[in-house]
């Protein structure tokens, strides 16, 4: 409750025109809801039309949706199909590939570490990893000839934990963005092969920063080196420990890199045909084993699986009696890291979007948003999604959470907001 009241002062005391629009936005019953809003099961109904039609339209295979609220399921469904070649339905184990839902998995790993003492926010990247220390920022400059060169100069600080955990370590993603540093990155084909986490960390190493470590929110490749950093201070691969540390005890059975049982494969839920192109670089498949355990978004899972994750996240870092986060870990992994003061500006592709400030690991809904009406929600609400449209939003406020499990690159942004406005909508007081 104190950590939802700091946030509501944070707001309201630096955006005082933001206050207003919310308000406003109370009235459009959508943004800071009262608590103890319930749900009326009629306009959830919405949900059901709005994805029978989607599906009926050709534009998604299927999708999973389950909300809960105060520990309790108040809406699950599976809609459709996970693949339309074999026409196999949604099911609660319906495998989907979760791509950036794997950042905040490795990030709960990261964080566990750093509540035993074995890892530190501020420490140097290159601790642990001595080739970081070379690292150079790519700016570009004037050529003589003309066009744009890159000049390479030193860091003023080093990269530290807390840098890969926020995304502003300056290392970035080369499929996005025209950049010279993102076409350095794509030269390089730094996907080559069959790197492990340690080779890939070393290939990132020889690439320049797109800026000065701590200065801007930058989605990267950073994550891929927070994996690798867990696996040097636990001893184990990335996978190892998240298994023995957090999947299995949460129950996560079906949460992995790859699919390993053949038993399994057609569990694996397939996009459209003509939507299979999710724009992030190389990816592989679900099925076919690498070296490389991407920590920044190479993970499977199910709905059921995910849900745990996120009831755990919603109860603060504890579930069914056990804790893996604490009340100090928790509160630094949900507060905002990129806000007011922090001294971190913002990436034309500022992900966490509007009304969204950054943690470590995911989205924080700090204030209202420049839209009017505001997004719908609750400030202190935590979210992130991947690029094969599987979303999740906790919101402590109403005690509640919200799970989207789906497999469409082109459609999910449009999907996920439609049915977090549904979602809202169907609250009341």
């Amino acid at each position: 409750m104190q950590f939802r009241q700091s946030m509501r002062v944070l707001a309201c005391g630096a955006l005082l025109a933001g206050c207003v629009s919310m308000q406003a936005a109370r009235a459009e019953g959508t943004f800071e809801i009262p608590a103890g809003a319930h749900f009326n099961p009629e306009k959830l109904a919405k949900i059901d039309a709005f994805f029978q039609n989607e599906i009926r339209e050709a534009k998604i295979p299927g999708a999973i949706v389950l909300i809960q609220q105060h520990g309790k399921p108040v809406y699950e469904r599976y809609f459709g199909v996970r693949d339309i070649v074999s026409g196999k339905p949604m099911t609660p184990d319906t495998i989907f590939r979760i791509f950036s839902m794997t950042k905040p998995i490795t990030s709960v790993a990261a964080m566990m570490l750093i509540d035993e003492g074995k890892l530190h926010l501020d420490d140097p990247v290159s601790k642990y990893i001595p080739s970081f220390a070379n690292m150079k920022v790519g700016v570009e400059r004037d050529a003589a000839g003309g066009g744009k060169e890159l000049e390479l100069v030193p860091l003023k600080r080093p990269i530290t934990i807390l840098d890969l955990m926020r995304q502003t370590s300056g290392i970035t993603y080369g499929f996005y963005g025209d950049s010279l540093v993102r076409k350095a990155y794509a030269k390089a084909d730094i996907f080559a092969g069959d790197p492990d986490n340690a080779e890939f960390a070393e290939r990132i190493a020889k690439l320049p920063l797109q800026e000065q470590p701590g200065t801007l929110w930058d989605y990267g490749h950073s994550t891929d080196v927070l994996g690798r950093v867990i696996e040097l201070v636990s001893g184990k691969s990335l996978y190892e420990f998240e298994k023995e540390r957090l999947l299995d005890p949460l129950g996560m059975i079906n949460t992995a890199f790859y699919v390993h049982d053949p038993a399994k494969y057609d569990l694996v839920a397939s996009p459209m045909p003509k939507d299979s192109d999710f724009h992030v670089g190389y990816i592989g498949d679900a099925i076919s084993p690498k070296r490389r355990e991407a920590g920044t978004g190479g993970m499977v899972s199910t709905a059921a699986d995910f849900s745990r994750f996120v009831a755990m996240l919603l109860n603060r870092g504890t579930f069914e009696g056990k804790q893996y986060l604490s009340p100090k870990a928790f509160k630094e992994m949900t507060t905002d890291h990129v806000g007011p003061n922090s001294g971190v500006e913002r990436d034309w592709a500022y992900f966490p979007g509007d009304g969204f400030g950054f943690g470590l690991g995911f989205g924080v809904r700090t204030d209202p948003g420049n839209a009017k009406p505001p997004p719908p929600g609750d400030l202190g609400e935590l979210k992130w999604d991947g690029a094969g449209g599987s979303y999740f939003v906790i919101d402590p406020k109403q005690e509640m959470t919200f799970l989207l499990m789906e497999m469409t690159p082109t459609q999910r942004q449009r999907i996920q907001q439609t049915l977090k406005k549904l979602i809202y909508e169907a609250l009341e007081n």
